[in-house]
């Protein structure tokens, strides 16, 4: 299977999920979020031994887009701009027995590259065909049923630049007060109602809203107060934390003109996978941008 859509760890809690609370106490792995795209899929399909690329749509349940030759992107992708994306990796990328997924940035030979919303210069110009963010491996000896796992090995092969920050939490931060506030968000969970399904998507779709906006959310304009109130309250805890959060990206980040320290962060462990984001800065232009 894919890898599912990774959420802000604010929203997981609408339904009554609390395991974000425990990943925020826990031994995680984390990752620097870079805005490539599209997302690339490449390896080796163990159905039939062949060397094959493709976006995620090599995972559709009906009618998978695997690409084992350039007749079969041209067929699969009329699209020509992601046609001449796959065919330079089908060319260039490493024939490995395992399955990895990226998002990607840009061909080769530049420093400067926008591949979606953010701007990245790196430190250096990219020496191969194509420049590759990995960030996901999967196992499993069927296709339609792999398991994702983060990526932890450094990925090298010549003709292709894979960027593979590393990311950590500091030692020196306010883990007194993320436990404070992860212990006054349990005793505030117990006296909220939580949503289901249907009503957490509608909430989800509300507060975006304010966010694209660039409002306040203020509990009190909502039907279930308590449960936005536990949201700001668990948002706030994200933000505490990425204030301890490291990394060893070597470029300048812009967003439109402004300069950034990055995206933010995916956190990964055995509670889930929640991405550590300003949404208030990128959420906000990434809805704007689609308008």
């Amino acid at each position: 299977m894919p890898l599912l859509h990774i959420e802000h760890p604010e929203d997981t809690i609408l339904t009554g999920d609390l395991s974000v609370l425990d990943a925020f106490t826990t031994e995680n792995n984390y990752s620097v979020k870079i805005d490539g795209s599209p997302a690339i899929v490449w390896g080796i399909n163990p159905d039939n031994g062949k060397f094959f690329v493709g976006t995620k749509s090599v995972f559709n349940k009906r009618i998978p887009k695997i690409n084992y030759t350039v007749a079969d992107i041209e067929r699969n992708h009329p699209q020509f701009e992601v046609q001449s994306i796959l065919i330079r990796c089908l060319h260039h990328l490493p024939h490995t027995d395992k399955i990895y997924q990226g998002d990607f940035i840009g061909y080769g030979g530049y420093r400067d590259y926008k591949p979606n919303a953010i701007s990245y210069t790196l430190e250096d110009v990219t020496q191969g065909a194509i420049v590759i963010a990995p960030h996901t491996v999967y196992a499993g000896s069927d296709l339609k049923t792999m398991t994702p796992y983060p990526l932890r090995e450094k990925l090298a092969y010549q003709g292709v630049d894979f960027i593979q920050p590393d990311a950590w939490v500091s030692d020196f931060g306010a883990e007194k007060n993320i436990s404070q506030l992860i212990g006054f968000a349990r005793q505030m969970a117990t006296l909220v109602d939580f949503a289901t399904e249907k009503e957490a998507k509608q909430l989800k779709i509300d507060l975006n809203s304010y966010i694209r906006d660039g409002d306040e959310v203020v509990a009190e304009e909502f039907a279930n107060y308590q449960l936005v109130r536990l949201w700001l309250l668990v948002k706030s805890i994200k933000e505490q934390f990425m204030l301890r959060m490291r990394d060893n990206f070597n470029a300048d980040c812009f967003l439109g003109n402004e300069y950034v320290n990055g995206e933010g962060y995916v956190m990964h462990s055995q509670y889930g996978h929640y991405k550590l984001v300003d949404r208030a800065e990128f959420s906000r232009y990434n809805f704007n941008l689609t308008r």
